[in-house]
């Protein structure tokens, strides 16, 4: 059988913001944000709801009709560096500020939500949004998140595809940063490629850009 998926709304806000809570507690990046695990624990939830935020109010949130994962989708405009989002969605910069201080702005306001004593919340943020390709248009997978309990049983590859079979249809590509090395091998199968360059987060994991042009 397939997975339904529908579009959520902010009536889905807790939902997904737990999803993405679960999902991603021991992931290497979340471990490196927050190294502790019992900090992670009382912490982690805020970073992920600063996410859902963001996304319920610029892009779309993809959501299994089960409730057993999600996805989250920004639309990233062509030659405009300030609208490529990292965990800290950065805005067009006014007056003198520009893109650079839009983007630590919003990385400093990120952290100030979220943990204001880990300078790594924001340093994530100016990093991802620093290495996020701006030269074109595109569709990005800020995060996917399957419940434990349902992993490997296909619904992230369902969730993906459902938001790729409309990016083809729109000749629009599409752009993720893999957390973990595991997870390369899938995103290839589902068409994307490594850019060919990492991104290596200070005394911390490794992240793997990955871009996907739209399929014919």
């Amino acid at each position: 059988m397939g997975v339904a998926i529908r579009t959520a709304d902010e009536g889905d806000r807790e939902l997904v913001v737990r999803l993405l809570d679960e999902a991603f507690q021991n992931d290497p990046v979340s471990s490196w944000v927050f190294p502790g695990a019992d900090h992670r624990r009382a912490t982690h939830h805020r970073l992920m709801a600063a996410f859902t935020d963001t996304v319920l109010a610029e892009g779309r949130i993809d959501l299994t009709e089960d409730g057993a994962g999600c996805a989250l989708w920004l639309m990233v405009p062509a030659g405009d560096p300030s609208a490529a989002p990292g965990p800290a969605a950065s805005e067009p910069g006014t007056g003198g500020d520009g893109v650079e201080g839009s983007t630590a702005k919003e990385a400093a306001r990120l952290r100030e939500t979220v943990d204001p004593d880990n300078e790594r919340v924001e340093r994530i943020a100016r990093l991802m949004a620093e290495a996020h390709p701006a030269d074109r248009a595109h569709a990005y997978l800020w995060m996917i998140a399957v419940t434990p309990a349902r992993q490997g049983e296909g619904v992230g590859a369902a969730l993906v595809r459902h938001a790729l079979d409309r990016c083809d249809g729109e000749r629009l590509p599409a752009y993720l940063e893999a957390s973990s090395a595991r997870s390369v091998p899938l995103y290839e199968r589902l068409g994307f490629a490594p850019t060919g360059h990492t991104l290596d987060l200070p005394d911390g994991p490794r992240m793997w850009p990955m871009w996907r042009e739209p399929r014919g």
